[in-house]
């Protein structure tokens, strides 16, 4: 009982700070296309540097990652707090992804559109796994690792980031992604 009131608070701490997140992107992009429009550019046009559209793809990538893996656990996870977990990561790298993907056509970015080779790997071996051994699994890779994974990439590619509107959406992941791993983490210690 503590373990699921506790996985429900930080549930409830995460989605509040998506949607923080969201109304601080959507703050920080519109004066950024007035600014743009205002100077008679079309700074949606805008041609992104080879370091921004690659910034772009990893964002991209990270999310359509995360949702194919949580889509796995919503039909194979045993534990409630791991389907819980799978359908927050649905939801808010889907959410997440509809952003990138806005700013990227925005750009004129092409974005993947399937997991990258070492998910597809990954799927195959939780597709093989089941009870206590698959929730352990996608806990540990899905949930911990790739979030440590994206949250260093996330921090590393900010600074590097020139595009206001590829910076605001770095921005606005990070503090989720912190979240996400924080409750990663956490799930593992009640265990």
């Amino acid at each position: 009982m503590q373990k699921s009131t506790t996985l429900k608070g930080l549930l409830a701490v995460s989605a509040v700070v998506a949607m923080f997140s969201t109304a601080g992107v959507q703050a920080q992009t519109q004066p950024s296309v007035a600014q743009k429009d205002a100077a008679g550019q079309t700074g949606s046009n805008a041609k992104l540097s080879a370091g921004d559209e690659k910034a772009v793809k990893d964002m991209a990538q990270a999310n359509i990652n995360e949702i194919a893996a949580a889509k796995i656990a919503l039909n194979k996870a045993k534990s409630s707090d791991v389907k819980a977990f799978a359908q927050k990561m649905i939801d808010d790298h889907g959410a997440a992804l509809t952003k990138v993907q806005t700013v990227a056509e925005q750009k004129g970015v092409t974005l993947p559109t399937e997991p990258d080779a070492m998910h597809k790997a990954m799927a195959a071996n939780l597709e093989k796994q089941s009870g206590d051994a698959f929730d352990k699994m996608y806990m540990e890779n899905a949930g911990t690792k790739d979030h440590q994974m994206v949250l260093s990439k996330l921090q590393s590619d900010a600074k590097m980031i020139k595009d206001p509107d590829v910076k605001a959406l770095a921005d606005a992941h990070t503090p989720v992604v912190e979240q996400h791993l924080k409750s990663a983490q956490q799930m593992s210690e009640d265990k």
